[in-house]
């Protein structure tokens, strides 16, 4: 055997996908500006400091590049082999905030723990754990998840308690995502359709009533269907949204020139950040946005389908996971900005003010550049050895 043959793979060099890298630069770097521009008057009138959310938004921004440098240096197949594991912590998290003295409760809602300087929001972590354990269990099963129905019914299983424990807290919005990007993945793996439809059946049911169990949450259904009708109530962030969306016409009023984050749109730097982009660059802000999100996600997709042709599944399954987990939060929170969506507390992934959720964003990044990393070290390694068979007279 010739020395290239014998080369190890983890000796071959790797190289980081550079359009995924660069599109989530772009949205980070969009963020801080929009952010700067959105939270300032919010702050000042807080009496905090004009930039006190400008420098929390930049503080959780670094703690999440770390994350992502660290996700990018780390052998996939190690959080293969400990997905069990991760999923466990990731149910022990989502179970700590009902602990009392640990868990925070913020309007009404057990979605936090309490780590003294900052909150900390579990599902964030259990939705990167989570892609990593369903990743792992199709490629143990897979025949049995493409070809039957009992093999797609454990993983939707194990992701429902995870469903119940968000409708416990109660965050609708973050189980509906949990949700649909389970069927989605396990659908990218090769189940059949009408296996995930016969499955989903019944629980169309449970979903609607837990949509319509809460008053609040039926007000919100209610106002989202015109709401200017209460334009001072139920319908008033929906209502000062749309008024945004429509001031910033085709280029919008200027960056920092909104009228509406002045006190007139609820949660401008965080859930309706978008509301804010459209009024200060208009249609060009959001369609800039759109274009972000469909390349870096597209990336995304294209890394896990590339990564399945050439036998890496854990590493294409945790491709198409994360890209579906980015896509569909951003789907919903510029839904919900635009009117097209319910009122929902979901933020716009990389853009909004945040601090679990930019972080563990930042970190899904980072796990994705490293799937691109492990498959061009694949396909280095796979060229050397079509290499290697010519110079020896193999395809001679």
């Amino acid at each position: 055997m010739s020395q290239s043959q014998a080369t190890r793979r983890s000796e071959l060099p790797g190289r980081y996908d550079r359009g995924l890298l660069l599109s989530a630069l772009g949205l980070v770097g969009l963020g801080v500006i929009m952010v700067a521009s959105s939270s300032i008057p919010v702050a000042d009138n807080q009496h905090i400091g004009p930039f006190f959310y400008v420098t929390r938004h930049l503080i959780f921004l670094a703690l999440g590049t770390l994350l992502a440098v660290a996700a990018m240096r780390l052998e996939l197949e190690a959080v293969e082999r400990y997905s069990g594991v991760l999923l466990l912590a990731g149910f022990a998290l989502m179970l700590a905030v009902f602990v009392p003295g640990l868990g925070m409760r913020r309007n009404g809602a057990l979605r936090w723990l309490n780590f003294g300087i900052s909150g900390f929001q579990p599902v964030e972590a259990y939705k990167l754990l989570l892609i990593a354990y369903l990743a792992s269990y199709m490629v143990r099963h897979r025949e049995s998840v493409q070809r039957h129905f009992l093999g797609v019914i454990k993983p939707i299983a194990v992701a429902g308690i995870g469903v119940v424990l968000l409708l416990a807290q109660p965050d609708f919005g973050s189980a509906a995502l949990v949700g649909a990007m389970t069927v989605g993945l396990i659908w990218l793996g090769g189940a059949r359709l009408r296996n995930l439809v016969f499955l989903g059946l019944p629980m169309m049911p449970v979903m609607a009533w837990a949509a319509m169990y809460a008053e609040y949450r039926i007000k919100r259904l209610t106002s989202f269907r015109d709401p200017f009708l209460d334009p001072f109530g139920d319908g008033y962030q929906l209502a000062q949204a749309l008024i945004a969306v429509g001031r910033g016409e085709w280029f919008g009023v200027g960056l920092g020139g909104s009228v509406q984050k002045l006190f007139y749109l609820p949660e401008a730097h965080t859930d309706f950040i978008l509301a804010v982009i459209a009024e200060e660059l208009g249609l060009f802000g959001i369609v800039l946005v759109l274009a972000l999100f469909a390349w870096l996600c597209g990336r995304g997709l294209l890394l896990g389908a590339r990564a399945v042709q050439r036998g890496l599944y854990f590493q294409g399954y945790v491709a198409f996971g994360i890209a579906l987990c980015i896509a569909l939060q951003a789907l919903v929170s510029m839904g919900v900005n635009l009117g097209m969506l319910p009122t929902k507390g979901l933020t716009l992934p990389l853009i909004s003010s945040g601090g679990s959720s930019l972080m563990m964003t930042c970190a899904m990044i980072g796990v994705l550049l490293r799937v691109s990393y492990e498959l061009h070290r694949e396909e280095a390694q796979s060229a050397e050895t079509t290499q290697a068979r010519v110079q020896s007279g193999v395809w001679a």
